[in-house]
């Protein structure tokens, strides 16, 4: 019997072909990825997470500087981004048209794809200026990140719950670390992944001092906060910094529009959660993008996409949070 060499080959490449290219239905030639400032966890993570998408599922995809969660909510809800980096107490003020970018839009078209990590807030000073706690920054000059991230958003409303009142400024991650280090302010307020890129550059180059809120700061946000809950950022996380930071966290989490395809949606959710160790290669935070954290999203409903790839692998989600 002679083969036919030419359909067997033909037969080899459809068996191998990754299941992806089959069904490419809608599939945009590009996507963006919002992220944050320079120097932030966002930064890295988001410009990761795009060249790996790119590497294995062939879209061209790029990460792009931003202001943070606030307006990624908003540039995905408006289709301007395929996906955003959000924190969820931000994802639940645009969902329900509380945004300080959008006011009166309900987001109502953001779904949720993967769970990253959780973000910590955390303040570091330059240790001459003597500061060991929030409390301390009353009358002090902080920078918060960039205003409309989860930092500058949520750092303001933490010094008002404890009476602190600093004067706050805005900047990015990399500007408000130049600005610690040239004396333009006495603490960086900030929350990202840890360990966060711009603090371990500080921590390098300067004798600083990090901390979180201690006991009795953490019983005043967490009653004024329930968006956020309690967190211990280990000692070590940073070289040299041998000591625990108590302090609060809000979970992260990847979103994309409603419109965005069902088969893209599963591939890029089944590389993210079949791929750890890549992942933890594009940030360290990614440490907690995994299966057990799904279902910490509690209110966004999950694209239908991301629906099919979890319950094939054994998560059920809510019928309230099916997309």
């Amino acid at each position: 019997m002679r083969l036919n060499i030419a359909a067997l080959a033909a037969a080899a490449l459809i068996s191998t072909t990754p299941a992806f290219a089959q069904d490419r239905a809608g599939w945009p030639d590009s996507i963006t990825i919002g992220t944050a400032s320079q120097g932030g966890t966002y930064f890295v993570y988001g410009n990761g997470l795009a060249g790996f998408i790119g590497e294995e599922l062939g879209v061209n995809a790029s990460g792009e500087v931003t202001g943070g969660p606030v307006q990624n909510a908003t540039l995905v809800q408006l289709g301007d981004h395929a996906i955003g980096l959000v924190t969820m107490g931000p994802a639940y003020e645009a969902w329900t048209g509380q945004s300080e970018l959008a006011p009166g839009l309900e987001h109502r078209d953001l779904r949720a794809l993967f769970p990253m990590y959780q973000t910590p807030f955390q303040v570091i000073t330059l240790t001459s200026s003597g500061l060991t706690s929030v409390t301390d920054l009353s009358g002090r000059r902080v920078s918060v990140g960039p205003a409309g991230g989860t930092p500058g958003t949520y750092w303001p409303r933490f010094l008002n719950t404890l009476g602190v009142n600093a004067t706050v400024s805005n900047a990015g991650a990399s500007d408000a670390a130049g600005q610690l280090t040239d004396g333009l302010i006495d603490a960086f307020a900030f929350a990202a992944g840890v360990p966060i890129s711009a603090f371990s550059q500080l921590s390098a180059e300067a004798d600083v001092r990090m901390f979180g809120f201690n006991e009795a700061e953490l019983a005043q946000i967490l009653a004024a906060h329930p968006e956020v809950s309690p967190l211990t950022i280990p000692a070590g996380t940073y070289a040299g910094h041998d000591y625990d930071q108590t302090t609060v966290a809000m979970w992260n989490f990847a979103v994309s529009n409603a419109s965005m395809p069902d088969s893209l949606a599963y591939e890029i959710v089944k590389l993210v959660m079949e791929n750890p160790d890549r992942m933890m290669q594009i940030h360290a935070s990614a440490s907690e993008t995994i299966m057990d954290n799904v279902l910490n999203n509690t209110f966004l409903p999950f694209h239908p996409g991301a629906v099919r790839y979890y319950e094939e692998h054994g998560i059920t989600i809510p019928e309230e949070l099916r997309g």
